[in-house]
Protein backbone atom coordinates (compact mmCIF):
# COMPACT_ATOMS: atom_id res chain seq x y z
CA UNK A 1 0.00 0.00 0.00
CA UNK A 2 2.75 2.48 0.59
CA UNK A 3 4.18 1.08 -2.48
CA UNK A 4 0.98 2.20 -4.05
CA UNK A 5 1.06 5.59 -2.77
CA UNK A 6 4.58 6.77 -3.36
CA UNK A 7 3.78 5.50 -7.09
CA UNK A 8 1.00 8.09 -6.87
CA UNK A 9 2.53 10.86 -5.48
CA UNK A 10 5.02 10.57 -7.93
CA UNK A 11 3.13 10.27 -10.71
CA UNK A 12 0.85 13.17 -9.33
CA UNK A 13 4.23 14.90 -8.94
CA UNK A 14 5.17 14.30 -12.54
CA UNK A 15 1.78 15.02 -13.88
CA UNK A 16 1.95 18.93 -12.27
CA UNK A 17 5.63 19.65 -13.95
CA UNK A 18 3.85 18.03 -17.24
CA UNK A 19 1.50 20.57 -16.72
CA UNK A 20 3.75 23.38 -15.56
CA UNK A 21 6.14 23.07 -18.76
CA UNK A 22 2.94 23.00 -21.23
CA UNK A 23 1.49 26.44 -19.87
CA UNK A 24 4.77 27.99 -20.57
CA UNK A 25 4.92 26.73 -24.04
CA UNK A 26 1.16 28.04 -24.39
CA UNK A 27 2.51 31.21 -23.35
CA UNK A 28 5.35 31.72 -25.65
CA UNK A 29 2.58 31.01 -28.38
CA UNK A 30 0.50 33.90 -27.63
CA UNK A 31 3.82 35.87 -27.53
CA UNK A 32 4.75 35.30 -30.89
CA UNK A 33 0.91 35.37 -32.67
CA UNK A 34 1.34 38.51 -35.07
CA UNK A 35 -1.20 41.56 -34.20
CA UNK A 36 -3.89 42.02 -37.18
CA UNK A 37 -3.05 44.31 -39.28
CA UNK A 38 -6.19 46.44 -39.17
CA UNK A 39 -5.80 46.91 -35.65
CA UNK A 40 -2.29 48.29 -36.24
CA UNK A 41 -4.16 50.07 -39.25
CA UNK A 42 -7.32 51.40 -36.87
CA UNK A 43 -4.54 52.43 -34.34
CA UNK A 44 -2.86 54.48 -36.45
CA UNK A 45 -6.42 56.37 -37.86
CA UNK A 46 -7.00 56.87 -33.98
CA UNK A 47 -3.22 58.36 -33.23
CA UNK A 48 -3.78 60.85 -36.49
CA UNK A 49 -7.47 62.04 -35.28
CA UNK A 50 -6.05 62.83 -31.32
CA UNK A 51 -3.43 64.59 -33.61
CA UNK A 52 -5.72 66.48 -35.30
CA UNK A 53 -7.54 66.95 -32.38
CA UNK A 54 -4.64 68.53 -30.65
CA UNK A 55 -3.77 70.86 -33.69
CA UNK A 56 -7.76 72.05 -33.85
CA UNK A 57 -7.14 72.32 -29.69
CA UNK A 58 -4.08 74.96 -30.08
CA UNK A 59 -5.62 76.52 -33.25
CA UNK A 60 -8.53 77.23 -31.19
CA UNK A 61 -6.65 79.10 -28.32
CA UNK A 62 -4.30 80.67 -29.75
CA UNK A 63 -4.17 84.18 -29.18
CA UNK A 64 -5.54 86.00 -32.57
CA UNK A 65 -5.55 89.51 -33.32
CA UNK A 66 -8.47 89.36 -35.38
CA UNK A 67 -9.94 93.33 -37.10
CA UNK A 68 -12.85 93.56 -39.34
CA UNK A 69 -12.92 95.79 -42.48
CA UNK A 70 -13.02 96.01 -46.01
CA UNK A 71 -10.67 95.22 -48.53
CA UNK A 72 -10.03 94.93 -52.22
CA UNK A 73 -7.13 92.94 -53.78
CA UNK A 74 -4.69 95.49 -55.33
CA UNK A 75 -4.69 93.53 -58.57
CA UNK A 76 -8.37 92.73 -59.96
CA UNK A 77 -8.09 89.61 -60.88
CA UNK A 78 -7.50 88.21 -56.98
CA UNK A 79 -10.38 85.99 -56.00
CA UNK A 80 -11.75 87.55 -52.71
CA UNK A 81 -12.11 85.47 -49.63
CA UNK A 82 -13.80 86.44 -46.06
CA UNK A 83 -10.22 85.45 -43.95
CA UNK A 84 -6.89 86.79 -44.57
CA UNK A 85 -3.65 86.39 -42.57
CA UNK A 86 -1.93 89.36 -42.44
CA UNK A 87 1.61 89.91 -42.09
CA UNK A 88 2.48 93.48 -42.63
CA UNK A 89 0.81 96.71 -42.85
CA UNK A 90 1.83 99.89 -45.03
CA UNK A 91 0.96 103.61 -45.65
CA UNK A 92 2.84 103.90 -48.76
CA UNK A 93 2.27 101.67 -51.52
CA UNK A 94 6.02 101.05 -52.94
CA UNK A 95 6.92 99.93 -49.04
CA UNK A 96 3.79 97.11 -49.23
CA UNK A 97 5.30 96.29 -52.56
CA UNK A 98 8.82 95.85 -51.38
CA UNK A 99 7.38 93.64 -48.44
CA UNK A 100 6.06 91.62 -50.97
CA UNK A 101 8.83 91.11 -52.79
CA UNK A 102 10.98 89.89 -49.58
CA UNK A 103 8.27 87.58 -48.73
CA UNK A 104 7.99 86.80 -52.27
CA UNK A 105 11.70 85.16 -52.05
CA UNK A 106 11.27 83.10 -48.33
CA UNK A 107 8.91 81.18 -50.35
CA UNK A 108 5.76 83.10 -48.85
CA UNK A 109 2.11 83.62 -51.84
CA UNK A 110 1.37 87.20 -50.92
CA UNK A 111 -0.97 89.50 -52.19
CA UNK A 112 -0.99 93.20 -51.33
CA UNK A 113 -4.66 94.58 -50.27
CA UNK A 114 -6.16 98.20 -49.50
CA UNK A 115 -7.95 98.57 -46.70
CA UNK A 116 -10.93 101.18 -45.96
CA UNK A 117 -8.70 103.26 -43.64
CA UNK A 118 -6.12 103.61 -46.50
CA UNK A 119 -3.79 100.89 -45.28
CA UNK A 120 -2.24 98.02 -47.46
CA UNK A 121 -2.23 95.08 -45.69
CA UNK A 122 0.16 92.14 -46.64
CA UNK A 123 -1.65 88.65 -46.78
CA UNK A 124 -0.10 86.09 -46.91
CA UNK A 125 -2.93 83.91 -47.33
CA UNK A 126 -6.95 84.14 -48.29
CA UNK A 127 -9.09 81.64 -46.73
CA UNK A 128 -13.19 81.41 -46.73
CA UNK A 129 -13.05 79.01 -43.22
CA UNK A 130 -11.75 81.25 -40.45
CA UNK A 131 -10.18 77.81 -38.77
CA UNK A 132 -7.84 77.56 -42.17
CA UNK A 133 -6.85 81.04 -41.37
CA UNK A 134 -6.17 80.29 -38.07
CA UNK A 135 -4.28 76.78 -38.73
CA UNK A 136 -2.18 79.44 -41.13
CA UNK A 137 -1.47 81.93 -38.37
CA UNK A 138 -0.20 78.96 -36.12
CA UNK A 139 1.84 77.35 -38.87
CA UNK A 140 3.43 80.86 -39.36
CA UNK A 141 4.16 81.94 -35.72
CA UNK A 142 6.01 77.93 -35.76
CA UNK A 143 7.61 78.42 -38.56
CA UNK A 144 8.93 81.86 -38.79
CA UNK A 145 9.41 83.83 -35.45
CA UNK A 146 9.96 86.95 -37.12
CA UNK A 147 6.32 87.10 -38.27
CA UNK A 148 4.86 86.53 -34.89
CA UNK A 149 2.80 88.99 -35.25
CA UNK A 150 0.45 87.92 -38.08
CA UNK A 151 -2.91 88.87 -37.30
CA UNK A 152 -6.24 87.69 -39.00
CA UNK A 153 -8.65 90.41 -41.10
CA UNK A 154 -12.33 89.06 -41.61
CA UNK A 155 -13.60 91.37 -44.73
CA UNK A 156 -16.76 92.74 -44.66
Amino acid sequence: MILKMKFRSFFLVLICIALIYSCRGARNVVETVQPDPTEIYNEGISRVELELAKIDEEISTTDVTVRTESVTPVEPERTLYRFYVIIGSFRDFNNARQYNMDLIRKGFSPEVLESEHGLFRVSVGGFNVESAARARIAEIRTRYAEHRDVWLLVRR
